[in-house]
């Protein structure tokens, strides 16, 4: 066959692509375009992955594409290799993988670059004017002159004729006698551009770590890969030498991409980017964009009108033209994996491939390097640019053990803890209350029988909202009024244990006329939401704040002097390898929050365990201590990053389906071994953690392996066949490669 192919991915789980022909008219589009193709009895978006010559598809039987939708590639090679490189790491269908870079809008067929009608003069039409046509006509005869001396060859926008009186109606009349014509321009988009004057901004001096930093990255050619580790305590200034390399990459040219894990962090992060360069355009993405914004923010990032990129997970797929500088903020967050649904990535990771393939710097920034980082330093994969010092030589704060079993507790705050924030609030400072869980109470319980309010669809108690009168499940949503007596005897019922909406209540009780504000997923959903209660707490207006994990990512509260941690203990005993890692982080996030201001901080750490030697080892050695011991104790285990994890998962409305599919799928494994002699190891299946969820029941696989590369050889060989197991048919199933949570 003689003439090319288009070989195109869509948006199914099929884990292949389709050969189609180009359309009989026009040019051929080029990979990275989107087309408009039939598949079946529907017409799907599709991508262009490559032009091709043959196809195993009989010629009799391929299709011509409907309609070609980009008049450019709007993933360039670079981004498509990337996307390709993702659905070969993850084993999950390019197809899926694709549409998940693009914003809905983009996936159901919207134009990327904004276009408007415009008009254009004919060559009959120029003849037809030269000769003094139309002669009885003035209205036409001014629009054929209007065309003549505003169009510069792209034809005139329809809003610069409007102008003229009447000009839609000639208008019509002229193309009727095919004397102009009509068709569509585009229209740049518009990055935001940043207020204020560039010359009052003056940026702080540097602390010799800061410097030595900045210097470290700047020496660097900054046109090869390098990954630095921006490994700093909490108030040590990372975001200061963050905005520097930036400075240097725009200065050269080029353009910048941050990344930061949750919504939350954006508008901070953005508010410090738009006043140090309040004369470049930015762009803003995530998920809290209502679909029309994501579009747009993907137009001025892919036409090159936004210089500076900022947003979440999914925005490492943007498509940033002549991108010099990658960053990764708070890169040991989990919020950077995707967990749920269908296509699970790691951003953080997929950001480093991408910027190893451009060849370009990356910072990967932390106060809690991930234990992975840490590991990538240790073998010389990163680079380390260590800031161990506070800014402005505040000083870290003081963390001190509470032991509950000696002390009286009422709602979950301690003597010792109430007695020490009276101190620091009549000294006027700000206290922060950490306690990671939402609700009023996680558990509604009788106080006769026993009976503990339960959620119908999952394994798991539901949690009390007093102030609504509900009670809710935070893993499927269910939602019911709160009872007033036990539905199972009759008697009275209580609330048992504490969530954020009690201890905000019994704060208010403790410290009447003392301003609380609230830091949570039920009191902020939006991100304007989020800035009012940063603002009261930044004015000094909320002398108490009283939060979740939000409290603990980037947020700067300078007048906050005191920390309580009120359940320290929640992940000392969970079975999940990585739970100590993930709590000695959250401890050392949290507790960072004190203190960075000019007066001394002071975290009160409150817990039934004193001796555990998590806890013990954060207090003596800080949390390079813990990861060095974490790293040994993974070393001995085998457990990542010293071995290599996939986890199969699966669920079914009947548990014994979803455990019938994973054995199945695990007896296929010996024959594979056995042929690819494959160093790996399969663990289970075993029901997850909570194994009803959402009226689904859960189970897993694991697949460790000490070799990256022979996990993947296996997995290549192993998938299809799962795939085919009459088994597969009557479970949902993923898979998930790096997992960061053993379900």
């Amino acid at each position: 066959m003689n003439q090319p192919l288009l070989r195109v991915v869509v948006d199914t789980p099929l884990r292949r692509s389709f050969d189609y022909l180009p359309a009989a008219e026009g040019a051929l589009p080029a990979p990275g375009c989107r087309v408009r193709v039939p598949f079946g009895n529907r017409a799907l978006i599709g991508v262009i992955i490559s032009i091709e010559s043959q196809s195993d598809v009989p010629a009799s039987k391929l299709k011509r594409i409907h309609e070609v939708i980009d008049d450019a590639p709007i993933f360039d090679e670079p981004l498509l290799a990337l996307l390709r490189w993702a659905s070969d790491y993850y084993h999950h269908p390019l197809g899926e993988v694709v549409a998940t870079a693009l914003p809905k809008l983009a996936r159901e067929g919207a134009r990327l670059g904004a276009r408007v009608e415009c008009f254009g003069l004919t060559t009959s039409g120029r003849e037809a004017l030269a000769a003094g046509e139309p002669r009885r006509a003035a209205k036409q005869r001014r629009v054929l002159e209007w065309l003549r001396d505003h169009d510069d060859g792209a034809g005139v926008p329809a809003t610069a004729l409007a102008e003229l009186t009447g000009w839609r109606e000639a208008a019509r009349a002229l193309q009727a006698k095919d004397w102009i014509h009509v068709g569509e321009r585009a229209v740049p988009s518009a990055a935001q551009l940043a207020g204020g004057e560039p010359a009052a901004v003056q940026p702080p001096a540097l602390s010799a770590e800061q410097a030595a930093a900045v210097e470290a990255v700047g020496l660097r050619d900054p046109n090869a890969f390098h990954a630095w580790l921006l490994h700093g305590i909490t108030g040590s200034g990372k975001t200061e030498v963050y905005l520097r390399l930036a400075a240097a990459a725009l200065a050269r040219g080029r353009r910048v991409l941050v990344l930061v894990p949750e919504i939350g962090l954006t508008p901070q992060l953005v508010g410090r980017f738009a006043h140090r360069f309040p004369d470049v355009p930015y762009t803003v993405m995530h998920s809290g964009l209502t679909d029309t914004l994501r579009l747009s923010a993907w137009r001025a990032t892919s036409d090159g009108s936004a210089r500076l990129v900022l947003g979440t997970r999914s925005a490492v797929f943007a498509p940033v033209p002549d991108l010099g500088l990658m960053i990764v903020d708070e890169e040991h967050d989990a919020s950077f994996k995707q967990q749920e649904g269908g296509f699970r990535y790691s951003a953080r990771d997929l950001a480093v491939v991408r910027a190893q393939a451009l060849g370009i710097p990356i910072i990967l920034g932390s106060a809690t390097p991930g234990l992975e980082s840490l590991h990538n330093v240790a073998s010389g994969r990163y680079t380390r640019l260590h800031l161990p010092r506070r800014a402005a030589n505040a000083q870290p704060p003081m963390l001190r053990l509470v032991d509950l079993r000696a002390e009286r507790v009422h709602a979950g705050l301690s003597t010792t803890a109430v007695t020490t924030m009276q101190q620091h609030l009549a000294d006027g400072g700000q206290v922060l209350v950490y306690i990671n869980r939402r609700g009023y109470a996680p558990t509604l319980a009788c106080t006769a029988c026993g009976w503990v309010a339960p959620c119908q669809a999952c394994d798991a108690r539901l949690t009390v909202y007093r102030n609504a009168g509900r009670l809710r499940c935070h893993h499927c949503g269910a939602d019911r009024e709160l009872p007033r007596q036990c539905p199972q005897c009759g008697y009275a019922v209580k609330t048992v244990g504490q969530g954020t909406e009690r201890v905000e209540e019994t704060l208010a009780e403790t410290f009447p006329g003392v301003a609380i504000a609230r830091l949570d997923r039920d009191v902020v959903r939006r991100s304007d939401e989020l800035a009012a209660v940063m603002t009261r707490v930044a004015s000094g207006e909320a002398r108490i704040l009283v939060g979740t994990q939000m409290v603990a990512k980037g947020h700067d509260f300078p007048a906050v002097t005191l920390v309580v941690v009120l359940n320290a203990d929640q992940g000392l005993f969970n079975t999940d390898f990585r739970a100590a890692e993930r709590l000695a982080q959250t401890i050392v996030q949290v507790a960072g929050r004190a203190g960075r201001g000019e007066r001394a901080g002071l975290v009160l750490i409150q817990t039934e365990y004193p001796e555990h030697p998590l806890l013990a080892g954060l207090l003596e050695g800080g949390y390079d201590a813990f990861a060095t011991a974490a790293l040994e104790e993974r070393r001995a285990a085998g457990w990542p990053p010293f071995s290599r994890l996939a986890a199969l998962r699966a669920s079914a409305t009947q548990a014994p389906q979803a455990i019938a599919f994973l054995e199945a799928a695990r007896a296929l494994a010996p024959e594979i071994l056995r042929r690819h002699a494959a160093p790996l190891k399969l663990l289970g299946p075993a029901p997850a953690a909570m194994a009803k969820r959402a009226g689904r029941h859960h189970a897993q696989l694991l697949i460790e392996s000490a070799e990256r590369g022979a996990l993947h050889r296996f997995l290549d060989h192993w998938l299809p066949a799962v795939e085919a197991l009459p088994e597969a048919r009557r479970v949902r199933f993923a898979l998930d490669v790096d997992p960061l949570e053993l379900f």
